[in-house]
Order: structure tokens, then sequence, then C-alpha cells
């Protein structure tokens, strides 16, 4: 992984294992197997969640606490977060109503022959965002993907320096 990002690579590579453990989850909750989940939002885990935190958690590991591209990771982590558990979650709550109050619609325009109601084709897309506990284990199962990552580099790094090698990319820190 030398000549690769190291951080963008654990942060998508966290992203797609949370989305493929949404198919184990939805097997645990709903006892049928299904592969769907793993290509919709929200359940869980969060995979947004386990992206910026497996990212934040790299670049700490990797830069400290104190550095600046610290802080965008952890900011950026804190803004995702927030708003699946938060406003998605929210926006999804108000497309179960709507459709709710469209199929209300239907069944009233059935009864009453002068209300005259269209049905739209597609109901609205209800699962957005996270429960805070599917938010938490993106970020916890993130996080350690994050660490292992920053762990695996640092451990190459010793390696090399070992080795009398010093590739540019490994010696960013140094």
């Amino acid at each position: 992984m030398r000549k690769m990002n190291r951080g963008i690579v654990t942060a998508f590579g966290a992203i797609g294992i949370a989305q493929a453990l949404k198919v184990f989850t939805h097997k645990a909750v709903t006892g049928k197997w299904d592969w769907r989940p793993i290509f919709t939002t929200g359940g869980m885990p969060s995979s947004h969640s386990a992206g910026v935190s497996a990212l934040a958690t790299y670049v700490a590991s990797n830069r400290g606490a104190r550095h600046t591209e610290t802080a965008v990771a952890v900011v950026l982590a804190t803004i995702v977060m927030y708003d699946a558990q938060g406003i998605r979650r929210h926006t999804g709550e108000i497309a179960k109503l709507v459709n709710d109050l469209e199929d209300n619609f239907v069944k009233l325009s059935g009864e009453f022959p002068s209300l005259k109601y269209e049905e739209q084709e597609k109901e609205l897309k209800e699962l957005l965002g996270h429960q805070p506990l599917e938010v938490l284990a993106g970020a916890l199962f993130g996080g350690a993907l994050g660490l292992v990552s920053a762990k695996i580099e640092n451990r190459e790094r010793e390696i090399e320096h070992a080795r009398g090698v010093y590739p540019e990319h490994l010696d960013e820190r140094a």
C-alpha cells in the first residue's frame, strides 16, 4: 500500500465493511438474509460514522492529537455523525409521516368518490439516518479500524528504518 494514501483506503475500507455488516445485523434483527442493506442508507452500523471515525483515528494516531490534520478530521467526523443521527434521521421520520398521510388520502378517496386524489408512484425513502446506537457502533468500529491501520503503517515504518530504507512516504512525520 506504499503508493496509496492509507488514510483514504482506511476510511473507504471502513465504509465498505460497515455496509457489508448491515447484511448480518439485518439477519439478526429480522431472521432473514437480505443483500439490499449493502446498498442503502441507515441501519446498523452507520457506515458514514465508521468512515469518518476511521479517518480521524488514523490521522490522530499518525499525526498526534494537536496536529491541524487531526483537528480537521475530528471536526468532519463530528459533523457527519451529528447529521446522521439528527437531521437525516428526522428527515426519514418525516418521510414516514408523509407516506402514512398519503396512504390515508388514498383510503379516503376510495370512500368519498368526490375527493379526487392521485396517488404518487413511489413512496419517499424512510430509512435515511441512524439511531444514536447505530452511529456509536459505526464510530467504535471505524475507530478500531483506524487504529489498527495506523499501527500497521507504523510497524512498516519501523521495519523500513531497521533495514536502512527511508522511503519518502514513510518519513513524512520525521
